[in-house]
């Protein structure tokens, strides 16, 4: 049963295997890839293109090829029908244009629906569809050029062709254009009736003409030329053959002279070098017995110092042997001695190093104690601050509210007095306006009796009439303004007596914050203050009350003066207050840079600054300068803490700081930059007394540990301090 089962499983893997070769067959044999210049343009379910592949099946696509490689199509212009150029003149050319499918699928997609696949890169429909465009193109660039410059201008031909071509060919693209032929039309081939072949021709005929006569001339020029130069060259040729001759002739009787000069001088050394030769043969044999000799005594003395070197050099041998044998015993004795000292210098380092380290962990559990003290005391002193900090600023912000609600009271009063004095004044002008209007009725009325006995009578008891009211309106005004700078100033008064006596009350409640004692003191005070501003508010207020009497008698003593007295008067009135005020802004700009002149003359006897500014901003900027430095200056003096760091940074006794002596002390201990930075000083000291082998070196880490403890610096480093260790 199992065998069955077994042998259906494996028919099924088997039918299930062949199936899936199947399909795969399938899809390779569906699958289609176009070769390099094609493209692959499917139909059915809408047209497709791919360049790459794509799959193709059996009745359900249409499958068709388009060759999308560069195709050549050439136009050629010659004979009747040649290129016209801008002279007119006609010219034979052969231009070949390279032009293939763009290779975009929208352009391959319009170039297959409207010309189909097969036939878009043959050379007969290339023809048919752009001989006409592209001679065309050819026509109207022509005619931008002369002949010559057809030539000349080549590339720039060239590139107008393309320029002219390239803008819409239907799903095609340009891509080069080449001229490969180019000559002038023959004249045989052009058309007299012509207008532009005649011009052409006429052209043709006036440049053909002078070339011929300048080629004519140059010909005969030639020609001359050639002949002359023959004749010069013959004439020539006749001289040096004479000369030759002559040379010749004579160089033959030089040859027999030298010749047989020279045979006698052979002759002559030939002997002379036979005496040498036999003179030299001689002495060589002489040398070389005498060599032969000096050879054998050299050998003998040779023999001789090589015996003699052998014994030397086995004598220094054995010397030096000896020597090396006691070298090398003194140097194992003294290696044992260096040995044994290297370990006890060793254990006693060693005993020095734990006595150091029980000594550095002491302090560091000594400085945590410390530590945790300065905290506790801190927290204490902060919470201390906060508290006397907060009280004093809810006092501040209730003064604050106080005054701030005084000076109110105060613009109040200060705007109903302006008010009054304002309403005084217009009534004292609606007064002179009527006065004056009753003036004129009586002028008019004195006119009109002015026959009659009486029209003097009345017009003087109409004037008087007008200038005793225009008085009483001026006295009335006047009375009326008196009274409203006395309000006016009592109430300034009133306001700036409440205002200290508030202010007084709010500096009682401050300073009642502070103590029991000290409240008290300062309860006594503000009674006083507020005492003493009553009192100045009562002499005020009498003042006040007997200057507004005095003008109120003033203003009755000036109705019974008349306009011209009443005017003058008024004038000197304003005269003097104009000048009461003038002198007294003078007085005070005087105060106030006398003051500031003896406080910079004072404060600047021997500084020497840079003055930028003018007026009062020159005398903010340089008092600021002053509180600064006097600040920090104050504030070095009364703290202990600040004063030690100065005496300790500035003014060792020994006449080094203690950064001098950190930086000495770290330079001898190897310790690196970053070491120095990143470590507290506490911990710096530490590792330095760790790593230093010295005595006196720990001491002095000792004593600087020491310093830094009680200067409470432990736990700071020295880029905090602001201190740079390099």
């Amino acid at each position: 049963m199992l065998i069955s089962i077994l042998e259906q499983g494996m028919v099924v893997a088997i039918i299930a295997a062949v199936i899936f070769l199947g399909i795969l067959v399938m899809l390779a044999k569906w699958y289609k890839k176009p070769q390099q210049g094609q493209v692959l343009v499917r139909t059915g379910g809408g047209v497709r293109v791919s360049k790459t592949g794509m799959f193709v099946i059996p009745v359900l696509h249409s499958l068709e090829i388009m060759d999308i490689s560069v195709k050549s199509i050439v136009i050629a212009r010659q004979g009747k029908e040649g290129l016209v150029c801008k002279d007119n003149l006609r010219a034979d050319i052969k231009v070949t244009f390279f032009l293939k499918v763009n290779g975009d699928e929208e352009k391959v997609r319009e170039v297959a629906q409207s010309i189909g696949c097969k036939r878009a890169s043959h050379p007969e429909t290339l023809i048919q569809l752009f001989d006409a465009k592209f001679s065309d193109a050819l026509k109207t660039v022509g005619k931008k050029f002369d002949f010559v410059e057809l030539y000349e201008k080549r590339d720039e031909f060239r590139l107008e062709i393309a320029a002219a071509i390239k803008q819409d060919l239907n799903g095609y693209t340009l891509e080069d254009t080449a001229i490969d032929y180019l000559e002038q039309t023959p004249v045989t081939h052009l058309d007299e009736k012509n207008i532009l072949d005649a011009e052409g021709i006429k052209k043709i005929t006036d440049l053909t003409a002078a070339q011929k006569i300048k080629a004519n001339k140059i010909m005969r020029e030639e020609q001359k030329v050639i002949k002359q130069q023959d004749v010069e060259a013959r004439e020539a040729i006749l001289e040096l053959e004479r000369q030759l001759a002559e040379k010749e002739e004579s160089q033959r009787k030089e040859v027999s002279t030298i010749r047989a000069r020279e045979q006698a001088e052979i002759d002559k050394v030939r002997s002379e070098e036979h005496k040498k030769s036999e003179f030299a043969r001689i002495a060589a044999e002489e040398e070389i017995q005498v060599a032969e000799e000096n050879k054998l005594r050299q050998v003998i003395v040779a023999a001789k110092n090589k015996e003699r070197t052998e014994a030397i050099e086995t004598e220094r041998v054995e010397k030096d042997r000896a020597l090396e044998a006691n070298e090398r015993e003194r140097v194992v004795t003294l290696a044992q001695i260096e040995k044994e000292k290297s370990i006890e210098e060793e254990k006693k380092n060693i005993q020095e190093v734990i006595r150091d380290r029980v000594a550095i962990q002491k302090t560091v559990v000594e400085e945590e104690e410390k530590i945790k003290d300065t905290q506790a005391l801190a927290e204490a002193d902060r919470n201390k601050r906060v508290a006397v900090t907060a009280a004093e600023q809810a006092a501040e912000e209730n003064l604050v509210q106080r005054i701030k609600a005084a000076e109110a009271a105060k613009q109040a009063a200060e705007f109903n007095a302006k008010r009054m004095l304002i309403e005084a004044e217009a009534e004292q002008q609606s007064a002179a306006q009527k006065a004056e209007a009753i003036k004129i009725m009586a002028d008019a009325k004195a006119s009109e009796f002015a026959s009659t006995g009486l029209a003097e009578a009345q017009v003087m008891s109409a004037k008087a009439d007008a200038r005793e009211k225009q008085g009483d309106a001026e006295a009335h005004v006047t009375e009326v303004q008196s009274l409203a700078e006395a309000k006016g100033i009592e109430a300034k008064g009133l306001a700036t007596a409440e205002a200290e006596l508030k202010v007084g009350k709010a500096r009682v409640e401050v300073d009642r914050e502070r103590g029991m004692t000290e409240a008290q003191v300062m309860l006594e005070q503000a009674t006083a203050k507020e005492k003493d501003g009553l009192a100045a508010v009562t002499v005020e207020r009498e003042r006040y009350t007997a200057d507004a009497e005095g003008i109120l008698k003033k203003a009755e003593a000036m109705k019974e003066l008349d306009t011209v007295g009443k005017e003058h008067e008024e004038f000197k009135l304003k005269l003097d207050k104009d000048k009461q005020v003038e002198m007294a802004q003078i007085d005070v700009q005087k105060d106030i840079a006398m003051a500031q002149a003896s406080v910079l003359s004072e404060a600047l006897k021997n500084a020497k600054i840079d003055i930028v500014g003018g007026d009062q901003s020159f005398f903010d900027k340089i008092t600021s300068s002053i509180t600064t430095g006097k600040r920090v200056d104050r504030l070095i003096e009364n703290s202990e803490v600040l004063e030690g760091i100065k005496d300790n940074f500035f003014h060792d006794f020994e006449g080094d700081t203690i950064m001098d002596k950190i930086r000495n002390l770290i330079s001898s201990s190897g310790l690196t930059t970053e070491d120095a930075k990143n470590l507290t000083i506490t911990a710096l000291l530490t590792k330095m007394m760790v790593e230093t082998n010295g005595d006196t070196k720990k001491s002095a880490l000792r004593d600087l540990m020491s310093k830094v403890q009680n200067l409470g610096l432990g736990e700071s480093t020295l880029e905090h301090l602001g201190l740079n260790p390099n």
